[in-house]
């Protein structure tokens, strides 16, 4: 069997270890579809819990396992015991253990080598084992004052422990996300909600849907394999690029940036396939005629949103859908006092969590830093955008293409530090640009304490609205 899966291996570039996950990452696809057929609430649990260690542990060995219990244990006995402090517990012990992996493994490392590790898994375990107990906390919580979504996702009653268990260790989801809620999880396997098709009308079908995913996969994959030996990593610590100009050497990082991003679509394209497939991903019906089924859980990138964004601030909405939504719901929202609107503090302290969540290599912490500027000099110029009068059209539409240059420019720019991870490279390539996409932004924000323009007026009519 290792006979052959070095040959399969060497055929198409990868080390062992990443073949075997892939092939059980791909697996996760008609495990998910069998989940259909499982008959009755509790051997659904089950089987989702089963299938998604496993899997798991023919990935990554026992000892993955092990690791994903810890978490799961302390946010369990955390809900179970301290229920009115259950969120902040498991929010802390959830990153603390994980961090711990994060700096014992140096998973950054062994991804950037090309290698593969239980981390990811864990990374994406961390934040449903947290939602879940804060879902919990919520739970004794008022309703008046809570937000909408607080009112969808709290929970009132415990989760048993094959629940538990069922929620996170299910296999669609297991490797690469996306994240979901337990009360979506729990409304799915009992056929509630959305999911209760005799009181909402026919079955959705998912094969169509699943297809698109697949062969969007296989594309991604496709480009990835031709583009990535064109733009090695170890290209930017070479002689060979020290001695380009300076167009040639912000170009070759605008490409590495969108090489790399591939492999991310590719990840996120099985993972949406296998989440559609199971029937998770059904999110309801468009408004169209005939009304066609939306799979918006399923989907974890845009991929044409985040290549084509008008705006920085359009990234966090098409890329990584669901983390996104995660940090905007648990971290973002949760840190703007009652009756203030968000600011920078609550932008820079969301993309450090999520820095963290990644691990602690200089290059993440640098990138989601960069992340947050970004953002924020974005907004700027839409701001600058939004005061333009309808009779300077051409002007507005060179401010949108600014907005747009300005975004893919800093964002390529920033993704060097998410790809080569080490302080020394890290700031050896962004030097290497003169630091261009680190100053545009911060000149953008300051440019927006100086040129503040009106605000756009609204006419009577639409005020009457």
């Amino acid at each position: 069997m290792e006979l052959h899966l070095d040959s399969m291996a060497g055929a198409i570039g990868v080390s062992v270890p990443v073949l075997r996950f892939l092939l059980c990452f791909v697996t996760t696809i008609p495990v998910s579809f069998l989940w259909r057929f499982v008959p009755g609430r509790l051997a659904k649990h089950l089987y989702s819990a089963v299938s998604g260690f496993l899997l798991s542990y023919l990935s990554f060995g026992f000892s993955s396992n092990l690791h994903f219990l810890v978490p799961m244990l302390l946010g369990y006995a955390s809900m179970v015991l301290f229920r009115s402090r259950c969120g902040v517990l498991t929010f802390f012990l959830g990153f603390g253990y994980l961090i711990g992996c994060h700096v014992y493994y140096m998973s950054g490392d062994a991804w950037k080598e090309g290698g593969i590790d239980a981390t990811g898994a864990l990374m994406v375990l961390t934040l449903k084992v947290i939602s879940c107990a804060i879902n919990y906390n919520d739970g004794l919580l008022k309703e008046e004052g809570l937000s909408e979504t607080q009112k969808k996702n709290r929970l009132i009653k415990l989760p048993s422990l094959i629940e538990y268990f069922g929620y996170c260790l299910s296999c669609g989801s297991h490797f690469a996300g996306p994240v979901y809620e337990m009360k979506d999880y729990l409304d799915w396997t009992e056929g509630k909600g959305i999911w209760s098709y005799s009181e909402n009308g026919p079955s959705p079908s998912p094969y169509g849907a699943m297809v698109r995913a697949l062969l969007q996969a296989a594309f991604c994959m496709a480009l990835y394999l031709y583009l990535v030996p064109q733009h090695p990593l170890s290209r930017f610590t070479d002689s060979i690029y020290q001695g380009w100009g300076f167009w040639k050497r912000l170009s070759y990082q605008f490409m590495a940036g969108f090489t790399a991003r591939w492999k991310y679509y590719f990840i996120w394209s099985i993972s949406e396939a296998s989440i559609i497939i199971s029937g998770l991903g059904f999110t309801g019906w468009t408004e169209s005629s005939p009304p066609k089924p939306r799979w918006d859980r399923a989907k974890n990138v845009d991929i044409l949103g985040v290549e084509f964004a008008k705006s920085a601030v359009e990234l966090p909405l098409v890329w990584n859908i669901q983390v996104s939504t995660w940090l905007r719901r648990y971290v973002y929202e949760r840190l703007v006092p009652k009756g203030k609107k968000a600011g920078f503090f609550q932008l820079l302290a969301t993309q450090t969590v999520s820095a963290v969540w990644h691990g602690l290599y200089p290059g993440y912490i640098i990138f989601f830093v960069q992340s947050a500027l970004m953002i924020a000099g974005s907004r700027v110029i839409y701001r600058w955008q939004q005061a333009i009068p309808p009779t300077m059209g051409l002007f507005k539409k060179i401010l949108v293409f600014l907005n747009f240059a300005y975004t893919i420019l800093v964002l390529n720019y920033s993704c060097v530090g998410f790809m080569v991870l080490s302080l020394h490279e890290t700031i050896a390539s962004y030097g290497s640009v003169y630091f261009i996409g680190t100053v545009i932004p911060i000149v953008l924000i300051l440019l927006g304490y100086i040129i503040r323009p009106a605000k756009p007026v609204r006419s009577k009519a639409r005020k009457e609205q």
